[in-house]
This record gives C-alpha cells, structure tokens and sequence, in this order.
C-alpha cells in the first residue's frame, strides 16, 4: 500500500506505480467520490479507449420478456 501526504495547497501526488498500472496521462480528469470515509479517485477514459473492455463476458443467460 503506497502513503501520499496532503500539501498545504490539498493536493497529493499519485505514486508512479499507480500512474503507470492506471495509464494515466498528465491533464487527465477524474471524478472524485468520498464514499463511506475514503476518497476515490476515477480516471475519466475517452469512449474509444472502453472499446472491448467488455471482451469474454458471459452473454449465455435467458433475459426477461420485455427486453430484447
């Protein structure tokens, strides 16, 4: 587990490790959510790069009568 220290200005470097598993870029947006007293950072993607993110899901399950 990587520790990071709050400037003074409430910033916080992401450790390289991070940066480099997440492909993160500099400028990149991301949305910040406090969820039950932690803070999560999430990477905003471009729709292009979600291109087959969903590849191998399991599609092979009966759907309800109103969906198609």
């Amino acid at each position: 587990m990587n520790t990071v220290t709050v400037s003074p200005k409430y910033q916080v470097v992401i450790p390289k490790n991070i940066r480099e598993a997440l492909q993160l870029r500099p400028g990149q947006k991301m949305k910040v959510i406090e969820y039950d007293g932690r803070i999560e950072l999430i990477p905003d993607r471009d729709i292009s790069e979600l291109r087959g993110f969903l590849k191998g899901i399991n599609t092979d399950f009966i759907r309800e009568g109103d969906r198609l």
